[in-house]
């Protein structure tokens, strides 16, 4: 298949063009070619406007376009970003689609475990259950109505509800200095839970769902095992061979991140039902085994 992939320069577009070049031809929409050539070399031909896809006859498009949610304290200018790196860029995304021929015939689209908003009790989660307003869950609801609405135009939709994505690099990168010199722990209380996913499951279910033709809608992209926040921080210092005794503030995260400190403090038990109900199989369900694997 030709496959146009947007964010395909980010933590999990490399690892997914990577799995994609075995069998298939990858486009990547970038802003910065000279970026997707350092990425990829040679192998992924760079798009920078949509102009350039003229006669490329895209089968499927991939979007994980967006802008960092944790990279930077949430300032109103930062959320503002936040949506329209998303919401913006998939509403242009189908909007192209549309002004095709033959439309590609199936997206799937990026969107966070966010959707569901804080929810503290711990109850699961599948893709139908409860959300809890506010500005992650806004912000997930407005990203995935863009992306729906290219059903309307013949195109079969998943929407990727991703949780914490764990490899070398990514969050678990910015979580590891303080646990490798021993002082790593849970932050605030620890019960807040954690839904997570190793990036190699990540990228195959992105390619399983790619593949699966009767697949559409959301489907939540996490291992069937969430911890709370001091479960993963007991078991990643173990896993370093080294004590989880410090515990970090709350004020301190609201200081670092301000009103996205929601990321951190709050949290949701994320459960993969329709995923597993397709027939995907965890390679690493459970966090000890994927955190030895990726340290």
């Amino acid at each position: 298949m030709n496959i146009l992939v947007t964010g395909g320069t980010g933590f999990i577009g490399q690892a997914l063009i990577t799995q994609l070049l075995a069998q298939h031809k990858v486009y990547c929409l970038s802003r910065r070619a000279e970026r997707v050539r350092r990425c990829f070399g040679d192998s992924v031909t760079p798009v920078e406007d949509y102009s350039q896809l003229t006669g490329a006859d895209i089968d499927a498009v991939i979007n994980l376009a967006g802008a960092g949610i944790a990279d930077q304290r949430w300032s109103e200018s930062r959320k503002a970003l936040l949506r329209s790196s998303r919401i913006d860029g998939t509403h242009l995304l189908v909007e192209w689609m549309s002004r095709q021929t033959h439309p590609p015939r199936v997206l799937l689209s990026g969107s966070a475990i966010g959707y569901y908003g804080d929810h503290p009790e711990g109850e699961a989660l599948p893709e139908g259950g409860p959300v809890t307003p506010g500005f992650t869950h806004q912000l997930c609801a407005d990203w995935e109505a863009e992306a729906m609405k290219a059903e309307s135009l013949g195109v079969r939709v998943c929407l990727l509800r991703t949780g914490v994505v764990l490899g070398k690099g990514g969050a678990l990168a910015k979580m590891l200095p303080p646990f490798r010199f021993g002082l790593g722990g849970p932050i605030s209380s620890g019960e807040q839970w954690m839904s997570w996913i190793h990036l190699e499951d990540q990228v195959a279910a992105i390619i399983y769902l790619l593949g699966q033709r009767e697949a559409q809608g959301a489907f939540n992209l996490t291992a069937p095992e969430a911890v709370r926040n001091l479960e993963f921080s007991k078991t990643l210092a173990s896993a370093l061979k080294r004590p989880a005794f410090f515990t970090v503030p709350a004020l301190v995260i609201k200081l670092m991140l301000g009103e996205g400190a929601e990321l951190l403090l709050g949290g949701q038990r994320v459960a993969p039902t329709r995923l597993q109900a397709q027939g995907f199989s965890f390679q690493y369900p459970q966090l000890s085994q994927a955190l030895t694997h990726i340290l």
